[in-house]
């Protein structure tokens, strides 16, 4: 891996926490820690990124974050109430305002009728002031073209993309 990473995205998102002075956890699985790698290619990231989990195995999503034996039996790692799972569960294990998840089938194998290749889950979470009853997870799903590599740099564009939008609505 090497340093020659788009900024642009992670400077929006660096910008858009420093001025909250809120914080960010990934949680990963498809991608990798490319994500991590992207938010801390921006100078000062130690400003609002805390950490970055890469659970790509159930195991790990079960230990590190806190998914639910129940959740990974009933839906698999690649599912919606998977990516609420990790996504909640990197935001509190951290200790942090904001946080994404990401799971799902980059390929080129892997793929089923329902969640072909290139099916990811993106989730974003936030914590609310104690209180304030404002604390939300949101997941959506996406199906991107391409092969591996570019599923995977897509699914980073998109949930940096993701973030800022959460970030701009509160």
């Amino acid at each position: 891996m090497n340093d020659d990473i788009d900024r642009e995205l992670p400077m929006a998102v660096a910008d858009a926490l420093r001025d909250r002075e809120q914080t960010l956890a990934v949680a990963e699985s498809c991608t990798g820690g490319l994500i991590g790698a992207a938010i801390t290619a921006v100078p000062g990231a130690s400003d609002h990124f805390d950490s970055g989990l890469t659970t790509y195995a159930y195991d790990a999503k079960r230990r590190h974050l806190g998914v639910s034996r129940e959740a990974l039996d009933e839906y698999g790692a690649v599912s919606e109430p998977v990516a609420h799972e990790m996504a909640r569960g990197v935001r509190d294990v951290a200790d942090v305002t904001w946080s994404i998840s990401t799971t799902g089938v980059a390929g080129p194998t892997g793929g089923t009728e329902e969640d072909p290749v290139g099916t990811v889950y993106i989730g974003i979470a936030y914590a609310g002031p104690w209180g304030s009853e404002s604390s939300f997870s949101s997941v959506e799903r996406y199906v991107f073209d391409g092969d591996r590599a570019t599923v995977r740099a897509k699914t980073v564009d998109r949930a940096l993309e993701d973030l800022l939008e959460a970030i701009d609505r509160r």
